[in-house]
Order: structure tokens, then sequence, then C-alpha cells
């Protein structure tokens, strides 16, 4: 076999590890999908993320922070509560820097994300009792600060209050959008910890002032005052507010359930071919009911830019399981 220097590879083209790949995902004209003369729909496709998901993102940023300001070391045990995409970055992620992973999840995590973190190495310890918000989340922590009081050198990485989860998203997402595109009028993204929402917004904010930040939540959640219930789709909405959302910097939100989210998905693959996760469903869901009430002329469309989180086989037997959906209010 040629060896890369027989090829006369540059080493530039060469990373050192998988953590180097992270970043540096497509952006993507959805004209089939929302083929309206006055709008343009740009996706950022996060799913192609090494880890699958743009929660490989934080979950290399807030390590190699840690390592920086000597917060984790070579002995650190890190600790997350995760619905499943941010526990297989940090699996990931552990693997690369020889950390101890462990993952606090719920049932409702897809199946194929908890056997990666098990093939990954990450210890997973499942809650099955419900909050009083009919979630599981709160639950997970509380299992979470059990395990820190019994697990030497553990650490909480905690993406829910860490500022490094939207610095991530600030220093990467956004400035990879404000580097590429002259303009944009509207950002729409999924929020669960809301650490993309925050991040790429605030830096896109400086480049485009007037930009307008439309959030999608889940039927259920609370994040924006909506009545809590149950939810079956994971990665999207929460039961409790993280502490690093800043609901004064997002100007509207849409709720979306989850069969609007199933159909979602099966839109984007249909009409685009891109096979995405649950809450990319949700955000298709909501710019089919923003779109009617924008004000827009054809000779000058509006921008409009969204994330798509993570990587459609990670649900085959969730929103792509026709009797999954079925069973859906």
């Amino acid at each position: 076999m040629m060896s890369l220097l027989q090829a006369n590879l540059p080493l530039s083209t060469v990373k050192n590890s998988i953590a180097d790949c992270v970043g540096h995902t497509p952006l993507v004209h959805l004209s089939n999908l929302f083929p309206q003369p006055h709008v343009q729909v740009i996706a950022k496709l996060e799913y192609m993320n090494p880890g699958g998901s743009m929660k490989d993102r934080p979950a290399r940023y807030i390590i190699e922070q840690g390592l920086k300001d000597g917060s984790i070391n070579s002995h650190t045990h890190l600790i997350e509560s995760t619905s499943g995409n941010l526990g297989v970055a940090l699996a990931m992620m552990g693997r690369v820097y020889g950390l101890e992973v462990t993952c606090v999840v719920d049932p409702k995590i897809a199946l194929s994300n908890l056997s990666i973190m098990q093939q990954m190495g990450a210890n997973i310890v499942m809650v099955e009792e419900r909050d009083d918000q009919g979630g599981f989340l709160k639950t997970r922590i509380r299992k979470v600060n059990e395990l820190l009081q019994t697990t030497p050198h553990g650490f909480w990485v905690n993406q829910y209050a860490n500022d490094n989860n939207w610095k991530a998203h600030y220093a990467g997402t956004g400035t990879e959008i404000t580097d590429a595109l002259d303009h944009v009028d509207i950002f729409i993204a999924g929020v669960s910890t809301s650490g993309s929402i925050m991040g790429t917004s605030r830096k896109m904010r400086e480049k485009y002032p007037n930009l307008r930040v439309i959030a999608v939540d889940a039927v259920g959640s609370i994040l924006f005052g909506g009545t809590p219930g149950k939810r079956e789709l994971p990665g999207i909405g929460a039961s409790r507010v993280p502490e690093i959302l800043n609901a004064g910097e997002i100007d509207t939100a849409f709720h979306i359930t989850d069969r609007e989210s199933a159909q979602g998905c099966r839109d984007l693959l249909k009409m685009e071919g891109i096979f995405a996760g649950g809450s990319s469903g949700s955000i298709v869901a909501a710019i089919r009911k923003l779109l009617p009430t924008l004000d827009a002329a054809p000779n000058k469309p509006l921008r409009i830019v969204t994330l798509l989180p993570d990587r459609g086989d990670r649900y085959l037997d969730l929103i792509y399981d026709d009797k999954w959906v079925a069973q859906l209010p």
C-alpha cells in the first residue's frame, strides 16, 4: 500500500485525530423542500460531524478548555446527563483524550445511540423514573449528582450551565456561517440545552445586527412557557430551563408535536435526500409555519439559515418506524 509520503500528500491534509475533523460542515440550499421565490432556506448539515451530530463541537471544546485551565486532567472521569448525541460525542472524545466517561440516560434514548456509546467504552447509567414535568431530565441530573459523590475525580460536564457549550458554537458554528454568507435575515434552530442557538446567534448578530432569531421547541416542553407534558422524541425540548438559555435573545418560538417532527423528517428525506434526525423534522415543520407569516418580495428573497443537528440512522426505531409514529397522538 502506498504511504502518504509516497503519494506526496501535503501534511496539512492529514488530521492528527478524529477531534480535528469536527466542524466545517457544509451549507445546503433546501430548494426542493422550500421552492417559494420569496425565501431561501439554507441548512448547515451538522450531522456530518464525525460523531454524527453538532454535539461534537461542545464535547471537544469543553474538554480542550478544561485541559487548558486545569479543571480536567488525565485522571478526570467525565459524567453527563444526555439524551444521546452528547453522550456519543463525549465517548468519542474520551477515546481521543484517554478519559473515562459515564453517561446518564433514560428510556427515550435511541437504541443506536445507546449502542454506540457502549461500543466507544462509555459507562451507562439508566434512570427510569419520570420527573415532576413528565420527562426524565431532572431525574437524570439527580443521578449525576449522586454519582459525583461516589466517583473519584468525577467531573460534571453540565451542558445546561456550562458557558463553554454556547462558546463552542460561537467560535465554530456561528463563525463558519458568518464567514460563508454575506447576509442572513432569520436564524431558526431547535432548542434543548440551548447552547447551539445561543452561541450561533450571538456570533451571527455581530455581522447581521437585524437578525431575527427563532427557537423551535417541542410541545410538552417548558422552555418558552409551554405546558409541561409527555414528549417521546429525544433531543428537543426540556422539562427544566437551562441556565445558559437567555430567552430575551429569542424573538419567537414555535412548538412542534412529535408527529409533525416525524413528517418533517420524512419530507426532508423524500425531497432533499437528507437523512436527518428528529429535531431536524421539527425545524422543517416550524419553517412551514413561519413562511406564511413572512413579508418578502420575490426580487429580494429573505434568507433563512438553520441547523440540522444529527443523523437519521440514529432514529430508525423512532421517527422512521411506522409503528412508532402510529402510536403518537
